[in-house]
């Protein structure tokens, strides 16, 4: 009996846990934390949180429970965002969820998601004077984008061993977008430019609408062909949304399609951070050049947002620049947030919601662009 309670004993993951397992299980209990606490991003941090805890809890090799073994279940589920299948869900379910007015109303603004891309370019440079390869530099720069699923679809197309660290890399940054973006929105504008009301949109028809998914998704796709994965599937969304006659396929696809595919994506992203397998310089490296990627890609909104204002005659709000980063909304959350601290009548979240829903539309074409080059 002594034997056999030994034997019991050192089968349980009290005995096999190292530190590695013990420090990202405080990671995913942070992660929680923040989602449920403070309200960051939950619908991400959560799942990504709890699986987190999911796959640091130590198991036996061979019996087909690691995420890492070909004949778990979780292997099976991680397929998904191995493969890249994910990902493009996710933007069927934003196409169907985006309302493009915003930003057909005032093209000039997408102008602003452009420019906040300048952030996937630099990171890439980084990654490469760190000493990553260029398909790994490739894959990390995308984080400059803001975008997780984008980042998840490169690396899974670039970079697999990698994809861990990208993924919670980006939503980590994502999810702080609320700390991370107002002291930089604050030290590049002053108050007078914070203080600027932009003008009323005009009235964007149903006909535009329509017609729009269309021809954004021809002229984007064959401007990058290696982005249509995820772009087909963001304007067949939207044209689903804006046709009016297939209200039911939309409903699916920004409701059931894109929850569902959001719990298996966070739950099987974060059961392969494995601490073992995650913990290693390369993750480190990811994570600071995903802190400067986030730095620069609002600073270039910004500064270019400033830049415009020397050639328009109605002065932009510079604030709006911050949302050319691709996390939407809570990019356009900042702004508002940050523009209503100066003045409380100064509503600007409409129009922030333009550069943002042009930085996820330039985020997926900066990643065809790179995947076209290291392939």
């Amino acid at each position: 009996m002594e034997e056999l309670l030994i034997q019991f004993l050192s089968n349980t993951g009290y005995v096999m846990a190292d530190y590695r397992h013990l420090i990202m299980i405080c990671v995913g209990m942070i992660f929680i934390y923040l989602g449920i606490a403070k309200d960051y991003e939950p619908l991400l941090l959560v799942p990504i949180g709890f699986g987190i805890l999911v796959g640091n809890v130590p198991v036996f090799k061979g019996l087909g429970l690691g995420i890492y073994e070909s004949n778990s279940v979780l292997h099976y589920l991680y397929q998904g965002v191995t493969m890249g299948i994910y990902p493009p869900l996710i933007f069927l379910g934003i196409g169907a969820m985006t309302d493009f007015s915003t930003m057909l109303a005032r093209p000039v603004l997408m102008l602003l998601g452009a420019a906040a891309q300048v952030g996937i370019f630099a990171t890439f440079l980084g990654a490469l004077a760190f000493g990553f390869a260029p398909n790994e530099a490739a894959a990390i720069g995308i984080i400059g984008g803001a975008d997780g699923p984008t980042a998840i679809f490169l690396a899974a197309k670039l970079a697999p061993e990698l994809i861990g660290p990208i993924a919670i890399a980006a939503y980590s940054y994502m999810a702080l977008v609320p700390v991370i973006q107002p002291p930089i929105m604050r030290l590049l504008t002053t108050r007078k430019e914070r203080l600027i009301k932009m003008d009323e949109f005009r009235v964007v028809t149903k006909r535009e609408k329509i017609i729009f998914p269309i021809i954004g998704f021809l002229l984007c796709c064959f401007l990058a062909p290696a982005a249509l994965p995820l772009l087909g599937m963001l304007f067949f969304g939207n044209l689903l949304k804006e046709s009016g006659v297939t209200e039911r396929l939309a409903n699916t696809a920004r409701n059931a399609v894109v929850d569902t595919v959001t719990i298996v994506l966070g739950l099987t992203v974060g059961a392969s951070t494995q601490g073992d397998v995650f913990l290693t310089p390369q993750s480190v490296g990811i994570f600071v050049l995903g802190a400067l990627a986030f730095g620069v890609a609002t600073a270039s909104g910004l500064l270019f947002a400033k830049f415009m204002n020397l050639f328009l005659k109605n002065k932009i709000n510079p604030l709006l620049g911050a949302a050319g980063v691709s996390a939407v909304p809570d990019s356009a959350r900042v702004v508002q947030v940050v523009g209503q601290a100066e003045d409380p009548t100064n509503f600007l979240l409409m129009h922030a919601m333009a550069p943002n829903i042009s930085g996820v539309i330039g985020s997926a074409i900066g990643a065809g662009i790179l995947w076209s080059f290291i392939r």
